[in-house]
């Protein structure tokens, strides 16, 4: 019996997937996105796109390594190279649209991230044994209407979506984001233009709508909406973990699969951040809405109430700071976070170094532990990053029997490593039952 690091290594070497039991078709692994080395880090980013984007001499750059360096690690890592790796996701993506809309197979051939039809079809034939059009023929499920890319995103059971559905709900910015007829609906900034995804939770998957203006930037857009809702993870190993606290145990029991909403924009997630501090939710919702109604940019909506794109930070650091209507305080601190960001000083993107990131963060004037851990979770997707000194936190904290000294709890959450954003979830339900 042989065994591959990964399905790319596994492909090269002229195996395909079982045809009945489809491992190719499960979500993502979740050490990708919960370790922070070199190859976990490039294989976010050639999840995000940045191979088919700018190759692998940019996928080198983003990371800060040679191309000679990148390559030998991820072989040593997943027996393939990046190109190999990136060509594995262009197949899976492929499928997913063959199998699930009614694209012509020209367009899913561009949004796959294919340079040419042949390209498609050989790669196709080479990965799965099947034409295009026979694999569209046996699942025998259309679900696409006019305009608009209808799929299902898998997920790992269990997963406690009503309450990752109400945080995104509760936290709406109007015009970028509502919450319609069951769904979770926003824009998306992508590199070749912009969409609408429509998110709602159905039993085994996502249901997740799409509306591009480009479709080159599907696979991308797919990847955020994955990243958006922490559909990689694995609850089991999470619980596991949380669950060997008598505190926590209880509380995962009761609601297993609790997932860490991030964000589909690590940069837009940061300025919100910077928008919420000291403030209240609905405070902060109005700070942001004003600042998107100001400077964000027109998208037209035909079935719904989105109007308008999160500033970039290139946009607002070409703003004059007068014309923000923000707390002076607060403005400073925007405006040097978004210089950063735009001036390319601090990454908070999906292949982000996180520790250099929090650092950098942390020296900016304003940015306190409360932020940058919430950017660190949220933006940087760090599976455990932890906010003792939060309010939420504390309050559960008490309310279980646990220390509101930030330095005594810190101590306790080291039996929660390296799920400490996962235990977050279940502390701050806890503090939202609590009397006002």
């Amino acid at each position: 019996m042989s065994f591959f690091p990964s399905a790319a290594a596994a492909q090269q070497a002229g195996y395909r997937a079982c045809k009945r039991c489809r491992p190719d078709a499960s979500p993502g692994s979740p050490q990708w996105n919960a370790r922070a080395d070199l190859a976990a880090r490039a294989m976010r980013l050639i999840a995000d796109g940045v191979v088919d984007r700018s190759g692998v001499p940019g996928l080198a750059a983003h990371l800060g390594y040679s191309v000679r360096q990148v390559e030998r690690q991820l072989l040593a890592e997943f027996g393939a190279g990046p190109l190999a790796l990136a060509r594995a996701q262009r197949a899976q993506t492929a499928r997913l649209l063959i199998e699930t809309t009614e694209l012509p197979m020209s367009e899913v051939a561009t949004a796959a991230g294919f340079g040419s039809i042949r390209t498609f079809n050989d790669t196709v034939r080479e990965v799965f044994a099947l034409p295009p059009t026979e694999l569209r023929q046996r699942a025998g499920r259309q679900t696409a209407g006019a305009g608009v890319i209808s799929l299902r995103l898998p997920y790992r059971e269990p997963m406690s979506a009503d309450r990752l559905f109400t945080q995104l709900a509760t936290t709406v910015i109007p015009g970028v984001e509502e919450w319609r007829d069951g769904a979770y609906r926003r824009t998306l900034r992508l590199p070749h233009g912009h969409g609408i995804a429509s998110l709602r939770p159905a039993a085994g998957h996502i249901v997740c709508q799409l509306t591009l203006t480009d479709l080159r930037d599907l696979a991308l857009a797919i990847s955020r909406c994955r990243r958006l809702l922490d559909l990689d993870a694995d609850p089991v190993a999470v619980d596991d973990q949380l669950a060997v606290d008598p505190v926590l145990k209880p509380l995962v029991r009761s609601t297993p699969g609790r997932r860490v909403p991030h964000t589909v924009d690590g940069a837009e997630f940061a300025m919100r951040a910077v928008l919420g501090q000291q403030l209240t939710t609905a405070a902060a919702r109005a700070h942001a809405a004003r600042l998107v109604a100001a400077h964000g940019e027109l998208v037209r909506d035909p079935v719904g109430g989105l109007t308008h794109l999160f500033p970039s930070p290139q946009i607002l650091a070409s703003v004059d700071p007068d014309l923000l209507a923000l707390p002076r305080t607060r403005r400073d601190t925007l405006l040097g976070l978004v210089s950063a960001l735009a001036s390319g000083t601090i990454d908070v993107g999906v292949g982000a170094d996180r520790e250099r990131a929090r650092a950098r963060l942390a020296a900016l004037p304003g940015f306190g532990p409360w932020t940058v851990e919430n950017i660190a979770m949220r933006a940087l997707g760090d599976p455990d990053a932890f906010l003792p000194g939060d309010p939420g936190i504390r309050a559960a904290a008490r309310e279980l029997g646990l220390s509101t000294n930030a330095n005594v709890l810190a101590a306790h959450s080291a039996v929660w490593r390296p799920w400490r954003a996962y235990a977050m979830q279940h502390l701050w339900a806890v503090s939202e039952r609590l009397p006002r």
